[in-house]
């Protein structure tokens, strides 16, 4: 694809009653908090591809995480729990919740010197996420993890179905709670022991939905193993499972499909875009909606490429294409069906950092009324990445100077009516010297997530800072302390790009 200019028009508005109520929260700017850490360097709310991540700020403007101490991990800590989202932490985090400029650490199941972290949170501030426990599990060596809830600040472990680990994820607006659990039956291929750690002594992997104290195993495609990442508000759930177990050798697991569990119906098969290797999380991002629509992506025929899909029911799964390239992916899908994602553009690859990789380049898509519409970079960047999307339809991300596998001197951003904004520079107060690298979730408030880093920090998977934007027009007068930041006044945009660049 090839570079455009990029072209927009700025007019200067007197009075912020002729912007509609969205335009004008988002243009006069935002009050930037760092939430801080917990004595260490870090903190971090999990991207939904990491292990249990969904909705980590609700519409209160309640965020959950997990954040740094200054205690060492061990030999036998979890590296799932204890090494944030790409496993890189030396220090014992736990699990957080934000409020109202109050950080509460959460606690975990066996003491300050265990990890935990919080995943997912409700409209009620109830918690969802995975605790080390003090007993070491005999197959990994490291500690168990099992599911936890927090709810008023007390934690529950919610249990396993008889193995050693289990993990939280998402949460719906009556507390149920879905994740994965191990049994006690021997399993070569659990997703949990082989996928994750290469380990073939392991046990069954099961998608649960946990109500009111009960663990329910939602059974499998017809494989032995199956993980669920999702739940929406009528009790649906979304994740993954194995068809049956004899090992591939175009993928090297076995074949997967992505499921939809229903109360009523129980779990169905969405099938594939051909390849044997299709679903929801962990391989592939995706979600759930309040509808029962599912995203994510398969493999084609060969298992040599991967697109994103959208499954409605009936089905069958829709190929959503890509942007010219080779492989994509979907994020995330609101309510309205409008889809964000990622996807190569043809012919195109970047150095990763010091050049000891190449990867397509690929930026955030829209895909809305049948259509993708490529979002774009940050004039002068080449990557960008999609995360979250709100009912609003505005979309949180990141744009990159060269890959966005990398994470070097990346900058979060919005795209809002056609445009992409450096959230860098709409920051009207609280400037602390954070660069915003990676925005991950944003509500319907337009209150946006994510991670950047501190003045002392260049790689932000080990020394971020969770950050929260506020739009101003939240506060009578909390945005207007900042005279020496760029944006001080109301702007209508027209086109696509960035203002002041």
């Amino acid at each position: 694809m090839k570079n455009h200019t990029v072209i927009f028009t700025v007019v200067l508005l007197s009075l912020a009653v002729l912007l509609p109520a969205q335009v004008a929260a988002q243009n006069s700017g935002y009050k930037l908090i760092d939430i801080g850490t917990f004595g260490g360097p870090v903190s971090y709310v999990l991207p939904t591809g990491a292990i249990g991540s969904h909705n980590q700020l609700n519409g209160s403007g309640m965020i959950v995480g997990g954040g740094g101490t200054k205690i060492p991990t061990t030999a036998n800590s979890n590296p799932v729990v204890c090494g944030g989202f790409e496993g890189r932490l030396s220090l014992v985090n736990h699990a957080f919740e934000w409020q109202n400029g109050n950080l509460m650490d959460l606690g975990s199941l066996a003491g300050a010197d265990s990890c935990s972290v919080a995943a997912s949170i409700n409209e009620a501030g109830v918690i969802s996420g995975h605790s080390e426990t003090a007993i070491v599990d005999p197959v990994t060596g490291f500690n168990e993890v099992h599911a936890v809830r927090w709810k008023d600040g007390a934690i529950l472990d919610l249990g396993t179905l008889g193995g050693g680990v289990s993990f939280g994820s998402g949460i719906n607006k009556s507390g149920q709670i879905v994740g994965f659990a191990l049994n006690a039956i021997s399993d070569a291929v659990s997703i949990y022991d082989f996928q994750i750690f290469g380990l073939s002594n392991g046990t069954e992997t099961r998608a649960f939905l946990w109500t009111k104290g009960i663990m329910q195993d939602l059974g499998t495609l017809g494989g032995p193993d199956a993980w669920s990442s999702f739940v929406n508000d009528a009790g649906q759930v979304a994740g993954f499972s194995y068809t049956d177990s004899a090992i591939n050798s175009t993928t090297g697991v076995p074949t997967t499909h992505p499921f939809l569990w229903d109360p009523a119906r129980g779990m169905s098969d969405l099938g594939t875009l051909g390849g044997t290797l299709a679903g929801s999380q962990t391989v592939f991002d995706g979600s759930l909606n309040n509808l029962g629509q599912v995203v994510g992506a398969s493999t084609l025929a060969g298992d040599q490429v991967f697109h994103p899909f959208l499954w409605t029911s009936p089905g069958p799964m829709q190929d959503l294409g890509t942007l010219g390239g080779t492989n994509g992916v979907a994020e995330a899908i609101n309510d309205a069906g409008e889809i964000i994602g990622n996807a190569d553009l043809l012919g195109t690859v970047a150095d990763a950092f010091l050049g000891r990789q190449r990867f397509n380049v690929s930026h955030a898509f829209l895909w809305k009324n049948g259509a993708m519409r490529d979002l774009g970079t940050l004039p002068g960047d080449k990557s960008s990445a999609s995360s979250a999307i709100n009912s609003q339809g505005q979309i949180v991300g990141y744009s990159c100077p060269r890959t966005c596998e990398d994470h070097f001197h990346d900058h979060a951003v919005l795209w809002q009516n056609g445009s992409v904004f450096d959230l860098n520079k709409l920051i009207r107060s609280g400037r602390t010297g954070l660069i915003l690298t990676r925005a991950f979730a944003i509500n319907d408030r337009g209150e946006i997530a994510g991670i950047g880093t501190p003045p002392t920090c260049d790689f932000d998977l080990i020394c971020s800072h969770t950050f929260l934007l506020i739009p101003c027009s939240e506060f009578a007068q909390g945005c207007a302390d900042a005279p020496d930041t760029p944006l001080n006044h109301r702007y209508r945009l027209t086109g696509v790009g960035t203002p002041n660049q």
